[in-house]
């Protein structure tokens, strides 16, 4: 099996002559869960369009579970689960027999599993597509997606129209799907707190490139706010290396690093002959930390 389930090189695209992606770069290997996080029309959507084949890029390449995504084989087409960030399902349908329908396409449906599925989330089987609320016809598109079990789901804002309850059900899900290790999963949000809960990497799409790519743990241990308290006021600009973003007022400041080591803890209690105490930074505050300074 491959150890790497995504490989994107150089990709980029542009629309009416504005570029989207300006060479992107991103390796995930299996069994990751990766968070994609980009602030609106950083293109996300385009990204996860040229990576699944449904958009062609202008340049660079993109390589799924082996195969190129501009002519995925069959074979790859039934590893993937895929939700789109707006789903259109065959509206005359009742629920139960599109369940149903698209079990036929899938050897390896897992009819178990989507019941308990179908059970946890409350998916009302004998309505008609149609009559669906945007929450609830969200949810029977990622019953539909996970019910093969695939080896790599790709997820566009899947839980933008879920409630609280139906978010934490469905990140457990995803937390099932992955736990074998086998499986990976990408999936965009703007819901940093959920990235927190089930994602093992993250990737932070800036400016039409790939700003940030690390494990979620790596990113939360590296980007610190130093809290600078010094015996005289301190110059406006602090000279620190890294340094995202800082607020300096009199002889304190707040400062943003992109990497914190001892040494520079050191170098800046020596320099300004100051007290130096490190914050941590939830993904939320590390994101926008990050692009603000661009």
């Amino acid at each position: 099996m491959e150890q790497i389930a995504i490989d994107i090189a150089g990709l980029t695209k542009s629309y009416d002559r504005k570029q989207v992606l300006q060479g992107v770069d991103l390796r995930v290997p299996r069994g990751a869960v990766v968070g994609l996080m980009g602030m609106n029309g950083s293109g996300k959507s385009t990204l996860i369009k040229c990576l699944l084949g449904l958009v062609r890029p202008d340049g660079g390449s993109a390589r799924l579970l082996g195969d190129d995504a501009r002519n995925l084989s069959p074979e790859v087409k039934g590893r993937l689960g895929y939700v789109p960030q707006v789903v259109h399902q065959l509206d005359w349908m009742k629920v139960r027999h599109l369940i149903q329908y698209t079990s036929t396409f899938y050897p390896n449906w897992d009819d178990r599993w989507v019941t308990e599925l179908v059970e946890r989330w409350r998916v009302p089987l004998d309505q008609r597509v149609q009559a669906l609320s945007t929450g609830q016809l969200q949810t029977l598109a990622i019953v539909l997606a996970l019910g093969h079990r695939p080896d790599l789901m790709v997820l566009d804002e899947p839980v933008a129209s879920l409630d609280p309850v139906a978010r934490r059900d469905f990140l457990r899900s995803i937390l099932e799907l992955a736990r074998d290790g086998n499986r990976t999963v990408l999936f965009s949000t703007h819901i940093s707190s959920d990235l927190e809960r089930v994602a093992t990497h993250v990737a932070i799409l800036h400016a039409g490139r790939i700003a940030s790519y690390s494990e979620l743990d790596e990113l939360k241990d590296r980007v610190k706010r130093l809290r600078v308290r010094a015996l005289e006021d301190l110059p406006y600009e602090l000279e620190i290396p890294g340094l995202l973003t800082s607020k300096v007022e009199g002889r304190s400041a707040l400062a943003t690093v992109s990497t914190v080591t001892p040494e520079l803890l050191d170098d800046l209690a020596d320099r300004y002959q100051a007290e130096v105490r490190v914050e941590d930074l939830n993904l939320e505050e590390i994101f926008v930390e990050l692009n603000g300074h661009g």
